[in-house]
């Protein structure tokens, strides 16, 4: 790869949502695996790999969407509840065509600091948001308080928790979404001496 393809892969990585994908149109398993094995080639510091992913695929998807909406049924109260923002919480898995669970399994040894183990995880997923770039697939992350907290829907072992979900799906236009970054230079310092 030219650096130049590289700053434009860069330059191109959006969030895509799931109102934009195309619900006919699945991401072929092996497709899939790549993109996860490109995570698993991410920086991680001594080694701890703390990286762990659950797909949810097919009907699966469902039972994600259900989890979500009944959290978010249990969670908000009245005066905040929304029926459209239960409406798109049930269905945007179910618009997805996988969602992966992004997970922390710390380091049994506990050799580095947690904050380290979660960059680690930040950097796979990095990974494969520009994997998905490639790929011509969109994907979002998303952080709800209720996945965050679903260890024990998830079937979690011990030392892990979920950093969140990886909405997958092709979209279903071209999409160029324009960039929006304030310049470099307002956030360098250059020390010479």
């Amino acid at each position: 790869m030219e650096p130049e393809q590289l700053n434009d892969l860069i330059r191109r990585r959006r969030a895509v949502f799931p109102p934009s994908f195309d619900r006919e149109k699945p991401i072929p398993g092996n497709l899939i695996r790549q993109i996860l094995e490109n995570a698993n080639w991410a920086p991680t510091h001594r080694l701890t790999e703390p990286w762990r992913f659950i797909v949810f695929q097919h009907r699966a998807l469902e039972r994600l969407g259900d989890y979500l909406g009944e959290q978010y049924r249990q969670r908000t109260p009245p005066e905040s509840f929304s029926e459209k923002k239960l409406e798109k919480t049930l269905q945007n898995p179910r618009r997805s065509a996988c969602v992966i669970a992004i997970c922390l399994h710390r380091d049994p040894e506990n050799r580095v600091p947690e904050w380290e183990e979660i960059a680690a995880v930040s950097c796979a997923v990095q990974n494969m948001w520009l994997s998905c770039t490639a790929y011509g697939i969109g994907c979002y992350w998303s952080t709800p308080a209720s996945i965050l907290e679903a260890a024990s829907w998830l079937e979690l072992p011990e030392g892990e928790r979920c950093l969140g979900l990886l909405y997958m799906g092709y979209p279903v236009e071209n999409l160029s979404l324009p960039g929006k970054r304030t310049p470099v230079e307002d956030k360098v310092r250059w020390l010479d001496e």
